[in-house]
């Protein structure tokens, strides 16, 4: 049976507040700290956080880098120590190297919603980007020469896409994606979306934008990178056509790990890469000069996997195992209207302002908080044991992975911020 999340914590967001007495200070703590160790108390998936190496640290930059999970270096030492020094070259058949890069497309399908035998894993996101925006070029229907690129995009995804356009001779335009569907027209021929605004934490339709898309008769490429692992994706299910993710965020596949990329079924027969690499030969192992593109997904491979991060991200998936992306989703969301709520409660008046949306549905697994100083606030904060990120200039983001971040880990962080921007020495709990 699959793990569900049981708790509740009301939605919420960060209001108008004040700068509390130190009566009230303590009377707010301890209700909110009741409520928290309650609403651990009832979550079922509180138990999995054993299956990471975590210490006293609140650690909510699962939205940069995902935590190690506990049993991966004894796999890693496996590969090291045997597959490599002992088996060497016999183990790319032996140790199932070689379809590495499938079978770990097919354990990532079911967190985005996706069936067996469209995901291959390998190359970077940036990479994975390149190809699918390329691609989708040439998917597309002859004379549209657009591009549309989410404006508030990962700085690389417009990199590339501009590169892409100018390789291959389209327009790019630069387009906020509640503005996609204005701007669809009989030019357009594929549009680059992120699914989680990286900064804000703003969830976009994917559902809708994608019709919107098909409406217009372009393609659809999304970027999944901060959706993945946190919330349903449901790729199939919204007929999405081609997808690429990182697995180091919330899939915690560590630190350069590599990423993916999703090519619908009904597009693996015309899927034509703008980097055609041996191994996705129909034949590798023939060397011919005539490249002749594989069956299905594999024409999203190019050169030789990199295996060691490869099997390390394979072994963190097990912490997968028996947990539906829904009840994270569930939890996800109790944890950030928990966190707002705290922050409201502990933080003084005017100091920081959300800028992730109040509405779930509109909320990725994050929250940004603008605040003034943001740098030295960020720098003091993991100085106490709480551990967020820095988006430059007044941006504090704070990422909530659900499979190891608790309620009590929400009071603390929210408690010790607003003993940061009140200018007061930690209390007495930790």
């Amino acid at each position: 049976m699959s793990e569900t999340f049981t708790g509740h914590a009301p939605e919420s967001g960060v209001r108008a507040g004040h700068a509390p007495a130190a009566d009230a200070r303590a009377s707010a703590s301890e209700e909110l700290g009741a409520r928290a160790a309650g609403l651990d108390a009832a979550d079922r998936l509180a138990g999995r956080r054993e299956l990471f190496a975590l210490d006293a640290t609140v650690y909510l930059d699962g939205n940069s880098l995902g935590a190690l999970p506990a049993h991966v270096p004894g796999r890693l030492q496996e590969v090291l120590t045997r597959e490599w020094g002992e088996l060497r070259i016999r183990s790319w058949d032996e140790s199932g190297w070689w379809a590495a890069p499938e079978r770990i497309g097919d354990r990532i399908a079911p967190l985005v919603g996706a069936a067996a035998g469209q995901i291959v894993v390998g190359d970077s996101t940036s990479v994975n980007v390149f190809k699918a925006v390329v691609a989708a070029t040439r998917l597309a229907p002859e004379g549209r020469d657009e591009i549309l690129v989410d404006a508030t995009t990962f700085p690389t995804d417009g990199y590339i896409a501009a590169s892409a356009a100018r390789m291959t001779g389209h327009r790019l335009v630069p387009t906020a994606p509640a503005e996609v569907p204005d701007a669809l027209g009989p030019r357009t021929a594929a549009v680059l979306l992120n699914h989680v605004d990286y900064r804000t934490g703003r969830l976009h339709d994917l559902a809708g934008l994608t019709d919107a898309v098909h409406a217009a008769g372009a393609v659809a490429v999304w970027d999944l990178c901060h959706s993945a692992g946190a919330l349903p994706v449901g790729l199939d299910a919204h007929g999405v056509d081609l997808a690429v993710g990182c697995t180091y965020k919330y899939l915690n596949g560590g630190p350069g790990s590599p990423a993916y990329l999703y090519v619908a079924e009904r597009h693996q027969a015309d899927f034509d890469s703008p980097l055609p690499g041996w191994t996705s030969h129909a034949d590798p192992f023939g060397m011919t000069p005539g490249y002749v593109p594989a069956d299905g997904a594999v024409r999203g491979r190019v050169g030789t996997p990199d295996i060691l991060s490869m099997l390390a991200l394979e072994a963190s998936l097990d912490v997968w195992d028996g947990v539906s992306i829904e009840a994270v989703r569930a939890k996800s969301l109790a944890l950030t209207d928990f966190f707002l709520e705290c922050v409201a409660a502990y933080v003084p008046e005017g100091r920081v302002t959300s800028l992730t949306p109040v509405a779930h549905a509109e909320r990725g697994s994050q929250v940004a908080l603008r605040c003034e100083g943001a740098e030295a606030v960020m720098g003091a904060l993991i100085e106490r044991g709480v551990v967020g990120d820095l988006r430059r200039p007044d941006v504090l983001r704070f990422g909530f992975t659900p499979l190891y971040v608790g309620f009590a880990d929400v009071e603390r962080a929210a408690r010790v911020l607003g003993e940061v921007l009140d200018g007061r020495q930690p209390d007495d709990r930790a």
